[in-house]
């Protein structure tokens, strides 16, 4: 089964989520401002992705320049960086999207024809 952490209010979110409808490809709905994955889950998802970390971050969200992320990235660690991720779902680009084999983060059509089909 597919897992789909969005965001509901979130455009992005709902143009996937509409995508995935549309093709029907079944998933469960995890809201990630509520419920983050794991620092594992965000690591798999990143491998299964082929992401540079710093592709995981939210870059246009109040909290990443709140916290001055952009300026931190650079001398975190991998761990830390799934531990600050998994500490805040505000944090991160949505939607994720894993079937626990492949991953997008966030939506680019073309790309969701390649990962998810339809």
């Amino acid at each position: 089964m597919i897992k789909f952490y969005g965001y509901k209010k979130c455009d992005t979110c709902r143009k996937a989520e509409k995508f995935l409808q549309q093709a029907g490809i079944a998933y469960e709905f995890v809201d990630i401002t509520e419920n983050p994955p794991s620092s594992e889950e965000i690591a798999a998802i990143a491998e299964f992705a082929k992401a540079p970390l710093k592709k995981l971050f939210n870059t246009s969200g109040v909290h990443y320049r709140e916290l001055k992320i952009k300026d931190k990235l650079p001398v975190l660690s991998d761990s830390e960086i799934f531990a600050l991720l998994s500490g805040n779902g505000r944090l991160i680009k949505r939607p994720l999207i894993t079937d626990g084999t492949r991953a997008t983060i966030g939506f680019d059509e073309m790309n969701f024809c390649k990962i998810w089909g339809g």
